[in-house]
């Protein structure tokens, strides 16, 4: 009777503003049967600091995140700051 648990990069999706969403799921394994199964989900943003992140996650993110990208996300955020006392 051998129980494992296996984490797993299960799923991956880019918006079109180059925001990168992911899934972990987590599973349960007896014998080879699945007892149970958890998922965590995480988002990275055009830029962000990918230390600690899954490797597989991190080459997309560099595949992805062109400096075009990257500036366009900012300038996005930086439109959509409300000014400062609203």
């Amino acid at each position: 009777m051998a129980i494992t648990k296996q984490v797993v990069i299960d799923q991956i999706t880019i918006t079109e503003r180059g925001i990168i969403l992911y899934r972990e799921a987590t599973k349960i394994i007896e014998d080879g049967v699945e007892l149970t199964k958890t998922y965590h989900r995480s988002s990275l943003t055009p830029g962000q600091d990918l230390t600690g992140q899954p490797a597989q996650v991190v080459a997309i993110c560099n595949t992805v995140w062109t400096a075009e990208v990257i500036a366009a996300y900012q300038a996005m955020q930086e439109a959509n700051r409300l000014p400062e006392g609203e």
